[in-house]
């Protein structure tokens, strides 16, 4: 294992590791679970006690937190169970990367990971659309240079707040129906949240082209295999981009201390 990387997001915290440029998805918590530390702790140590070379190969330890109770929290619990102190991303540290954006300290640091590896991939004008918590719009030009972002609610959470708000309607499996006809009320919810997420991103990325012109599309983010409908629009599925930039502002910052 060469880098470890934790990605804490507002529903799970990822643990993944990457050894000769691959990834390996190590551990998946829900976040409100870290936050009881003895609980993260004991998974944690767990996990290391797993690692074939003992972690003798790991050459950093890095951090991406949108939570943060738990950005205050899992630094330093993690440096005490590998012994080695994590490389937290931050505004600070982001480095040679610009924004045309007010308050470039309140974008998250999984959005600015994706955008740099999606420069890197592209080197072109490029929007990642990002599958998690929220659906995120982060467009990049193709100088590197972040212009903006839009957000919307994910649609987990879309799907979460109808269960949570109705007193008849169930929690339902996100699966694309074969019609946007519902027949039944798993269905009809179904066919309005999926089939009404892609007409969202499918207007969302026209505008976006509109503003910008032609530009490369990358989905990531969990569901981003789920979204069938919209895969003719996304010249890629990277479900590891994030993690992929992670590394990368890592190793730039690394090499700017040289």
């Amino acid at each position: 294992m060469e880098y470890l990387v934790f990605d804490i997001g507002n529903s799970d915290v990822v643990i993944a590791g990457n050894k000769n440029d691959k990834w390996e998805i190590l551990l998946r918590i829900p976040s409100d679970k870290c936050i009881k530390v003895d609980f993260f702790i004991s998974e944690i140590r767990k996990l290391k006690n797993n690692f074939s070379d003992s972690g003798t190969d790991l050459k950093a330890i890095i951090i991406s937190s949108v939570v943060p109770k738990l950005t205050q929290i899992l630094p330093v619990e993690i440096e005490k169970i590998f012994g080695i102190k994590p490389f937290l991303i931050t505004s600070a540290n982001y480095g040679a990367i610009e924004m045309t954006i007010d308050n470039p300290h309140e974008i998250g640091s999984d959005l600015v990971a994706n955008a740099v590896a999606a420069h890197d991939r592209f080197r072109d004008n490029v929007v990642v659309v990002d599958f998690g918590t929220a659906l995120t719009f982060t467009v990049i030009d193709k100088a590197g240079k972040i212009l903006g972002v839009a957000i919307a609610p994910g649609v987990l959470t879309a799907m979460k707040s109808l269960v949570g708000n109705t007193a008849l309607l169930p929690e339902i499996p996100l699966e694309l129906p074969d019609s946007v006809i519902g027949k039944n009320t798993v269905h009809a919810m179904q066919a309005g949240i999926m089939y009404g997420y892609a007409g969202l991103v499918e207007g969302v990325l026209k505008r976006i082209r509109n503003e910008i012109g032609k530009c490369k599309i990358i989905s990531t983010g969990g569901l981003s295999q789920v979204m069938t409908p919209l895969h003719h629009l996304f010249d890629t599925i990277e479900p590891h981009l994030t993690l992929e930039g992670m590394k990368l502002i890592y190793i730039s910052a690394k090499n700017s201390r040289k």
